[in-house]
């Protein structure tokens, strides 16, 4: 892979990239060249950020419960059921059936994702939604089974499958997110049974083996003439062949009643499972991830005043920006206010 229009002094901060959580071959000139990845530069990366993840944890441990603890251990995600206490999750439901909020869209292939932030306008209306974003346990949680500190972003998230268009939902293609332990969150708000697209895990994949650290440094040689634009971008999409070449895996459809909590390592592989039918499926969602190589758990944001609950709407306002600046559409669409279970706009 070569850089021709790349000039030298963009280079540090390309150098100051492998020390965070940049992880695109093609971005980052560094992360996607053959000859330093020959030289083990990805798989070293993944190496020490599994064993800062590990060491962080330790730190971590004191806000989970051994249960849970050992859940992950295992498997490398935990399933808590009535994750709210019954009266605040039918009021939650409840609300978000009915009454409309800011919201953005998404769309890949057969599935629309919509994306309502958990922020100062959805909080003033529904002051509920606090016992999910603010809670400690949650976010405890959230935050051992990433391996990071500091505070993870909340939405209302909404998964719409629609079967009867052609093109595929890239997401139902087993993956791993990054190159290092991040988690995400999901708060069911339904219940989830195998023909309502489940979240698909395969337990035990977290884990960093030396048959895994063998297929991401190969991985790493070959990307960078790969089709795939998630796995150019740093989020590798595996086959059942690998997948059966690195152990004894098998993906799991994680079907829960409502009001369960799951809360996942998506260095582990996972996808969307494909459904047969139009389903719509509403989750109160989180996902945290920080530098992979930070020292402590802990991030300086997390000491801003009210900047917790506006980390996304700040996010989304840039991103709109540089989308029109470059005369694009933004990859998440402003699609005005409705409400969680509301049909799809793009």
């Amino acid at each position: 892979m070569s850089y021709p229009s790349t000039p030298w002094w963009r280079y540090p901060g390309f150098a100051l990239g492998l020390f965070g959580t940049e992880k695109s071959f093609r971005k980052n000139p560094l992360i996607g060249d053959p000859r330093l990845n020959a030289l083990g530069l990805h798989r070293e990366r993944v190496k020490l950020a599994a064993r800062m993840a590990n060491y962080r944890r330790g730190l971590l441990a004191g806000a989970v419960s051994a249960e849970e603890r050992a859940a992950f251990d295992r498997d490398g995600f935990v399933i808590r059921h009535d994750a709210l206490p019954d009266e605040v999750f039918k009021r939650v439901r409840d609300f978000l059936k009915t009454r409309p909020l800011p919201a953005r869209e998404m769309r890949q292939g057969q599935a629309m994702t919509r994306m309502i932030p958990i922020g100062p306008t959805a909080l003033s209306r529904l002051p509920d939604l606090a016992r999910f974003s603010h809670d400690a346990s949650i976010n405890g949680l959230i935050r051992y089974v990433g391996g990071i500190g500091g505070d993870p972003v909340h939405f209302i998230q909404t998964v719409i499958a629609e079967p009867a268009l052609h093109d595929a939902d890239p997401q139902t293609a087993l993956h791993a997110d990054t190159f290092h332990s991040t988690s995400k969150a999901w708060l069911f708000l339904d219940d989830v049974g195998p023909d309502d697209g489940p979240f698909v895990f395969v337990p035990g994949s977290h884990r960093l083996t030396e048959k895994r650290i063998e297929w991401e440094h190969r991985q790493s040689l070959i990307v960078s003439n790969d089709r795939s634009a998630y796995n150019v971008e740093g989020s590798f999409r595996i086959t059942p062949d690998e997948l059966a070449q690195l152990g004894d895996f098998t993906p799991r459809k994680v079907t829960v009643p409502a009001n369960t909590l799951v809360v996942a390592d998506t260095y582990a592989f996972h996808s969307r499972a494909a459904s047969p039918r139009h389903t719509v499926r509403v989750e109160l969602h989180a996902y945290h991830r920080s530098n992979p190589f930070a020292l402590l758990p802990f991030s300086a944001l997390s000491l801003v005043p009210g900047l917790h609950d506006r980390r996304l709407d700040i996010h989304l306002a840039l991103t709109d920006r540089a989308a029109k600046r470059a005369g694009r559409e933004p990859t998440w669409r402003d699609v005005g206010e409705c409400t969680a279970y509301a049909p799809a706009h793009v």
